[in-house]
């Protein structure tokens, strides 16, 4: 199993100092956005416009993710464990068996077969 980590791109950087409007004013318009495995804790991350971000096997642990449109996100893999999701949208491919797991337990989510 992958361990979080701190990347090294400019885009990442903003996310860690919680610079969430500066990211989304630096996000590129088009194309996926790499942040697999990103170390993502314990951030304040309500107003992030998450579409096209690959969090694969991204790390979410106590991270505030209430709100956030994750639907054109990447989350298989990635752990949630003690985020605050009120108000998120997940993924489809998502059950909610596999995100209720991952918010109490910290379990990788999965994705459903399509």
């Amino acid at each position: 199993m992958s361990q979080p980590r701190q990347l090294d791109t400019p885009l990442y950087r903003l996310l860690h100092d919680e610079k969430v409007a500066e990211f989304n004013k630096q996000k590129p318009k088009e194309g996926a956005i790499d942040l697999r495995g990103a170390d993502l804790r314990g951030l304040d991350l309500r107003l992030l416009d998450a579409a096209r971000i690959d969090f694969t096997d991204a790390y979410f642990r106590g991270a505030d993710l209430r709100g956030l449109d994750l639907r054109e996100a990447r989350l298989e893999g990635a752990s949630i464990a003690h985020a605050q999701i009120s108000g998120a949208y997940f993924p489809d491919a998502l059950g909610a068996d596999e995100i209720l797991l991952s918010m109490q337990f910290g379990t990788r989510m999965r994705y459903r077969p399509s």
